[in-house]
């Protein structure tokens, strides 16, 4: 059984070729590869969750691509890159803000839980693929720290 965003993503990859939209064929064709490589790994069909994560993998990559051709000076590239991105944070659930983290992590750390690691380990699974790791990591030292 394949997944709904998966074939969502089937289908706007066959509307972008039928309208010669050549980036957003581009962004799906690459997306689906990434898919298939990812069933591979699998060893199957990849469930909305595990497509979700390749979405998310592919969004990161390329703002981190924009983020490096900004400081060498490509900001033309950096453009492309972050017009891609935007075509696949349409397919992601809606982000969390900041302050909806900080307070994830105070009701985490009003468990008891007062090191990085085991609040990482319980932050994440909750906010996978709404939310930066790094940026999340960040805020966790920040509450940790108070």
């Amino acid at each position: 059984m394949s997944s709904p965003l998966k074939e969502r993503l089937r289908k706007e990859l066959n509307e972008a070729r039928k309208s010669r939209d050549k980036l957003r064929t581009l962004v799906f064709s690459t997306t689906l590869a990434d898919l298939r490589n990812r069933e591979i790994e699998l060893g199957g069909e990849a469930g909305d969750e595990e497509v979700l994560s390749v979405i998310t993998k592919a969004v990161k990559r390329r703002r981190d691509a924009a983020d490096q051709m900004r400081f060498g000076g490509r900001g033309e590239l950096a453009d492309r890159e972050e017009e891609e991105a935007r075509i696949l944070s349409d397919y992601l659930p809606s982000g969390l803000s900041e302050e909806e983290v900080r307070g994830i992590i105070l009701e985490i750390v009003g468990e008891g839980v007062g090191e990085i690691g085991p609040v990482m380990g319980r932050l994440m699974p909750r906010i996978k693929g709404r939310f930066d790791g790094k940026e999340a990591n960040r805020i966790v030292r920040e509450v940790l720290a108070e």
